[in-house]
């Protein structure tokens, strides 16, 4: 028998996407930085087999952006190396078109290797890679799968502010907290619809869109992926699905984690299981959740993990405006059976199917290193029989007191000492995130707000 190498295996997926598609005209290369936000090139149809072949060069320095696509220095990913250029690699599978785009154009993720064809540490998707890994060793494949939370805005700020979109059907602004309201998905089903059939045309496993608790705040639910990096990947297209589909209809969205003060945050929840790779068995399958000890020891981890998880859960300044007890977002290391006031819910409908539920992270959050923090945790229960104690009966907020840290700089700081977390994901990767975050958080603290004014200009 003999072996094909994995570059023929990809250029045929090349071969055979542009046979079905003879209408595409270009090709987006699309690479993911620290932050979440999509980078890359476009290239025309003629140039996606050199692709394949050969990759594209993009500078290491991507992963050193700050939120407004500025290289943070300090972190020896720029200047110091002379913004060297690293070569990045389609990932197989993501070749698709999108729907959105009026002259037709295909998507294609990448990531990125150094030159001797080694994973390149600092992309996000990698770091990930790496403690799935730990997982493989274990016999287990982790079955995960995301709810994405997000806001449609107007396109029209007001103050530089968002402001709820008018309605396409009826003319006015939703202005309510109706949860699960079908008359307000009524009123937008033209774009969420849209979105739905774009997902499907890109076969994104979104299967639903729910209206949340908050005027024009919806959230998209998407199917199980026995595959930790493909669930990320399916969660990251996915917001720029949203993102792309609401302009095309004069509409803006935001996974901003607080856009409005007052109203819910945008969050993103994550449901993970764990199957053993022999059997297919979920290993958390259980009818009695709050005794079995493989699920059990997953939690502990979970929580002993979640401070120093934070800051890769909630990575902004923004992040932790989000956090209140109304809001249903939890401030505390907490599990609970069948419990939406805790930080760690496990549904307990079916026995075959219990899983974990994590419900601290923001929407604002990168997929693949909320996914690798949560995951490491998970390990590190596993591997040292960790106990949670017991689980929370009834409203969280009322038994425990605020303990994760409630904002970036705290964040930071629990991250940057973890021994746990520096095993798992790269000391060297840590710095380089730490570094960017610090640098952001720095502009927002020297940068006088407009409140700032209003209170002290004309008064002290």
């Amino acid at each position: 028998m003999t072996s094909v190498s994995p570059r023929v295996v990809q250029l045929n997926e090349a071969n055979t996407f542009l046979k079905d598609h003879p209408e595409i005209q270009y090709v987006d290369l699309l690479i993911t930085d620290m932050n979440g936000i999509v980078r890359g090139k476009r290239v025309e149809r003629a140039s996606l087999h050199k692709v394949y072949e050969k990759g594209i060069n993009l500078p290491a320095s991507l992963f050193a952006l700050d939120i407004n696509g500025s290289t943070v220095e300090s972190t020896g990913l720029g200047l110091d190396i002379g913004d060297s250029d690293r070569i990045c690699y389609p990932i197989p599978d993501t070749l698709c078109k999108e729907p959105w785009q009026k002259r037709p154009t295909a998507q294609l993720l990448m990531t990125m290797h150094e030159l001797d064809g080694h994973p390149f540490f600092a992309d996000p998707r990698e770091v990930l890679r790496q403690v799935v890994e730990k997982f493989d060793e274990l016999g287990l494949t982790i079955c995960a799968a995301f709810e994405l939370e997000f806001y449609l805005i107007d396109q029209e700020n007001v103050n530089g502010r968002p402001q709820p979109p008018r309605s396409p059907i009826s003319g006015k602004r939703p202005i309510s907290t109706q949860v699960y309201l079908i008359d307000d998905l009524d009123e937008y089903v033209d774009c969420l619809q849209d979105m739905l059939e774009a997902a499907k045309e890109q076969d994104l496993p979104a299967d639903a869109i729910v209206k949340e608790s908050a005027p024009a705040q919806f959230e998209v639910n998407l199917h199980h992926t026995k595959d930790a990096l493909k669930a990320c990947d399916h969660a990251l297209l996915l917001k720029r699905l949203i993102k792309n589909i609401a302009y095309d209809h004069e509409m803006d969205s935001t996974f901003m984690a607080k856009p409005y003060p007052g109203q819910a945050g945008n969050g993103l929840h994550v449901h993970i299981s764990l199957l053993d790779k022999k059997t297919g068995q979920n290993i958390f399958a259980t009818d009695d959740p709050e005794q079995h000890a493989p699920l059990r020891h997953a939690i502990a981890g979970i929580l002993d993990t979640m401070p120093a998880s934070m800051a890769f859960l909630c990575p902004n300044v923004n992040s932790y405006r989000r956090f209140g007890a109304q809001f249903y977002v939890p401030n505390a290391p907490s599990w609970g059976l069948d419990n939406r006031t805790v930080a760690v819910r496990v549904p307990t409908g079916s026995s075959d199917a219990i899983r974990i539920e994590h419900r601290v992270a923001g929407a604002d959050a990168n997929p693949y290193l909320m996914m690798a923090s949560i995951l490491a945790g998970i390990h590190h229960g596993l591997t040292n029989k960790l106990d949670p104690g017991e689980p929370i009966e009834g409203n969280s907020y009322e038994q425990l007191e605020q303990s994760l840290p409630n904002n970036l700089r705290d964040a930071l700081r629990e991250l940057d000492d973890s021994e746990v977390l520096n095993k798992y994901i790269s000391p060297d990767y840590i710095d380089i995130f730490v570094a960017c975050k610090e640098a952001e958080l720095q502009e927002f603290e020297t940068t006088i707000s407009d409140l700032e004014y209003n209170w002290y200009l004309h008064t002290v």
